[in-house]
């Protein structure tokens, strides 16, 4: 399941998914403010189940919005109740660096059998944890490793080669995408997932040259079309030309 599309807009998933090429999408406070949806949980919840109603079996990410431990865990049963593609998202730490989310983590994996993605992750080294709690998903920051400096292909490939060595069976996903090129190029370093917005997936599909191959292809398809009349009415004006 190689790319999942980050956004809440009901358009473009409908798009992509009509043309086979998306296996999941992501969402969080922040993608649902930019679409205009109200951050309120009746909100959160008429978007997420008309998303995962629309690409189910798929995965469908939705993020917890609150850091109280208890609040999350009542918001993760509840987001799982809507739909049994929906996956919760939990970060890996609080703001101040809270560690009662990876209890969290745990419990809703062990106890609950509800599926996390866990978030907010910039290093190989979170991840780790996060897979050793449970957590069916890493979500690691790819864009902004490569903007703190270093590149987030040593860190997802580091990442891969440690889960498959320990036999965890924690799916990676790299998101934060910034350009067409980081979604081929972290698949290939160990990514299970790649998340990117629509406009880069279109990029990824769109190409000058294509366009421009596909447009020569046509003018002679055509060209050949009119050379194939051109016998055809010949004929028919010589027979019409006999008659008289």
């Amino acid at each position: 399941m190689p790319i999942f599309l980050d956004t809440g807009n009901l358009r473009e998933i409908r798009f992509f998914h009509q043309l086979g090429v998306i296996r999941g999408v992501t969402t969080n406070p922040t993608i649902l403010l930019k679409e205009g949806l109200n951050g309120a949980l009746s909100g959160i919840e008429q978007i997420a189940r008309e998303v995962a109603g629309l690409v189910a079996p798929c995965p469908l990410s939705v993020e917890v919005t609150s850091n109280d431990p208890g609040q999350m865990r009542e918001q993760a049963r509840l987001f799982a109740s809507w739909a049994d593609n929906i996956v919760v998202k939990v970060p890996v730490h609080g703001p101040d660096g809270e560690l009662d989310n990876l209890r969290v983590i745990h419990e809703l994996e062990t106890r609950d059998n509800i599926r996390v993605n866990a978030t907010a992750m910039m290093s190989a080294q979170q991840c780790l944890v996060a897979a050793l709690a449970g957590a069916s998903f890493l979500s690691i920051f790819g864009g902004r490793i490569n903007n703190m400096g270093y590149n987030a292909v040593g860190e997802i490939t580091k990442l891969r080669e440690t889960l498959d060595r320990l036999g965890l069976s924690s799916r990676i996903i790299v998101g934060s995408t910034r350009e067409v090129l980081n979604i081929i190029e972290w698949l290939a370093a160990g990514a299970h997932v790649v998340t990117t917005v629509p406009d880069l997936l279109r990029g990824m599909i769109i190409h000058p040259y294509s366009k421009e191959t596909v447009r020569q292809f046509l003018r002679d398809a055509g060209r050949a079309a009119e050379l194939a009349e051109v016998p055809a009415l010949l004929k028919t004006l010589s027979t019409a030309g006999g008659g008289r």
